[in-house]
């Protein structure tokens, strides 16, 4: 259900702000901070808070970085089948050394790439790593669906029937509010994946050449964008699925999927520390494009607005990401008493950006276009130098309605989750 429900909002909710924020780059030249000011005079507060959405995430996800980072090394090292230990992943996120270590280590690779610049940092890691990674997701997706596993009770899993699972919508015992959950779930992971409100895409729209052609662009970035992400779900569920004795609940995602189940499952395989390298290989290649992307745009921010040079502004948000990673990182360990809301400092830096400031982002987004500058700024943008608008009725309809609903749903329901208002 989880995928048909992204598929669909992809090619509809993340399609229409993909195209608006990047005809927005283009057509003010401008980085985040000042585009929005230059659409409409009095709304530049929504480039400041797309502009420090970056800022915030990447503390936390050098500190998930660092963790990816951990659990190659301790595969390369031939320590695969103690990270599958219970408690492994436990003790180590409540160290107080080695997750700063490896943290440390995951950001100096990330601001050594923005360091050379976009020409010769991102683009030239992009053209290498790029089709690695596709590579090796593709490569380890097909032998996913291939595993077939027998538990000690004589019970064979296959990897085909995990594929089954994961792709094929299970409706039975829906109800509204499990609906709900799914499709907020769906958004959730849709903002992040894009990379739209939060700047990231006015920035590569103010790269973009005014002779570009704006749908050629966005349609390959949401047709790899979403691609990759199945790829990615292929590469896990059917082997996850195989080795786990089908218990659906080990399917479920987050860090325990990633650090504690996926490790099992490789330990419990006859190639599992070798499967493993790939994997932690590929999670890095995946976490680095995601981050340098992240720091580039706020790097840039400060080259243009503030006339800084690369170097004092790598150093600045460099600075940034290890102070606020460090929360981040000792959050489980040295500071686990110390919450907000009820939340680690991780858990906080991505409910804060996730769920309320990216969102509300994305409705000021709509709000602008639609109501004060007007939709044909956009689609005039768009269609420069004669290029068609095939979609065009699709993303007016969702700009002027059906975004600014979706994203004001999951400010509200995040929100009076977090307060313990509702329990999604």
């Amino acid at each position: 259900m989880f995928i048909l429900c992204y598929v669909v909002l992809a090619l509809t909710f993340g399609f229409t702000l993909l195209t608006t924020e990047i005809a927005i780059g283009r057509k003010t030249g401008q980085s985040p901070l000042t585009a929005y000011e230059q659409m409409h005079k009095g709304w530049g507060g929504i480039g400041v808070l797309a502009c420090a959405v970056p800022v915030i995430i990447l503390p936390y996800y050098c500190s998930i970085g660092g963790w990816v980072l951990k659990y190659l090394s301790a595969f390369l090292t031939g320590h695969g089948a103690q990270a599958a230990e219970d408690g492994y992943f436990t003790g180590y996120i409540t160290q107080v050394g080695q997750p700063i270590i490896w943290m440390l280590i995951y950001v100096l690779i990330t601001a050594t790439v923005v360091y050379k610049g976009v020409n010769k940092g991102i683009e030239k890691y992009s053209k290498i790593l790029m089709p690695i990674l596709f590579v090796l997701i593709a490569g380890i997706s097909v032998f996913s669906i291939t595993l077939k596993h027998t538990n000690a009770d004589g019970v064979t899993r296959t990897g085909m029937q995990g594929l089954a699972i994961y792709l094929i919508p299970n409706f039975r015992g829906m109800t509204v509010k499990s609906f709900l959950s799914v499709v907020m779930d769906a958004l959730g992971q849709l903002f992040f994946s894009i990379s739209v409100a939060m700047g990231i895409m006015v920035t590569y729209g103010s790269y973009a050449k005014k002779e570009t052609n704006l749908m050629k662009s966005i349609n390959q970035i949401e047709f790899f964008d979403t691609l990759v992400a199945l790829l990615a779900g292929l590469m896990i569920i059917p082997a996850v699925f195989a080795f786990s004795g089908g218990d659906p609940d080990t399917l479920q995602a987050g860090p325990a999927l990633m650090f504690i189940t996926i490790p099992k499952v490789f330990a419990s395989m006859g190639m599992g520390t070798a499967v493993g390298v790939l994997f932690f290989v590929l999670v890095l290649f995946a976490a680095l494009t995601s981050s340098i992307a992240l720091t580039e745009s706020a790097v840039s921010t400060f080259e243009d607005e503030l006339g800084w040079d690369r170097t004092r502004s790598t150093i600045l948000i460099g600075c940034i990401m290890i102070v606020l990673g460090s929360l981040s990182a000792l959050g489980y360990g040295p500071l686990a008493s110390v919450t907000v809301f009820g939340m680690q400092f991780l858990d906080f830096f991505d409910f804060l950006t996730n769920s309320v400031m990216m969102p509300i982002a994305a409705i000021a987004t709509c709000l602008l276009v639609s109501r004060i500058v007007g939709v044909e700024k956009i689609e005039e943008e768009v269609t420069r130098e004669g290029q068609p608008f095939r979609r065009k009725p699709v993303f007016n309809f969702m700009l002027r309605y059906l975004c600014p609903i979706f994203a004001a749903i999951i400010l509200a329901s995040s929100v009076a989750n977090a307060l313990g208002w509702i329990a999604m």
